[in-house]
């Protein structure tokens, strides 16, 4: 089975990581938290004013390179691959790229190891990309062609909506995709 992994949200905290590094640099202005996100794009829940102060965080050298693993990630991909399941990480890296293409492959080097990062797919348009599964925070993703593979939805405040598709988190992950794998395997 072919399982795609999202990286930003689902292999690495971008969500934890940014609202530290802003109570650290304003800390007299309270940022959106965790779970008071509404919106899958961040800036959407900061007011106009802000926005450049939030990007800034995000889009400068080291940030997600840096990022810390989501708490289970990277044990659920060892385990996965253990399995023999073929493992992808696809990702979208942001508008503002110039750092975040490097710092993504990085991320899974320090991570995973060198070999890994043979495993990256990156693109802008993940229906265009083959598999089983995929596993993503975003809530809704589209693109250009009807997607071959599931969407499994990564447990986010900003995606608690989406209520048609199977949910996971790391701790719970067993079940969710004993589920899928039994229904591949029927």
């Amino acid at each position: 089975m072919l399982i795609l992994l999202d990286q930003d949200g689902v292999l690495a905290d971008f969500e934890h990581a940014f609202l530290a590094i802003w109570k650290e640099r304003h800390p007299d202005i309270p940022p959106v938290e965790f779970a008071d996100r509404k919106s899958f794009h961040i800036l959407e829940d900061y007011p106009a004013e802000l926005r450049p102060l939030a990007t800034a965080i995000y889009t400068e050298p080291g940030f997600i390179r840096n990022l810390p693993p989501v708490p289970g990630a990277l044990d659920a991909v060892r385990e996965l691959l253990a399995m023999g399941m073929d493992i992808r990480i696809c990702t979208s890296p942001l508008t503002q790229f110039e750092n975040c293409v490097l710092e993504k492959y990085l991320w899974v080097e320090k991570h995973l190891g060198r070999e890994a990062t043979q495993r990256i797919v990156m693109t802008r348009d993940k229906t265009l990309v083959h598999g089983d599964l995929l596993i993503d925070d975003k809530p809704e993703i589209v693109g250009a062609v009807r997607p071959r593979w599931k969407h499994i939805v990564y447990d986010a405040p900003y995606n608690r909506q989406v209520t048609d598709r199977p949910r996971l988190t790391w701790d719970k992950w067993r079940n969710v995709l004993a589920g899928e794998l039994y229904a591949a395997d029927a």
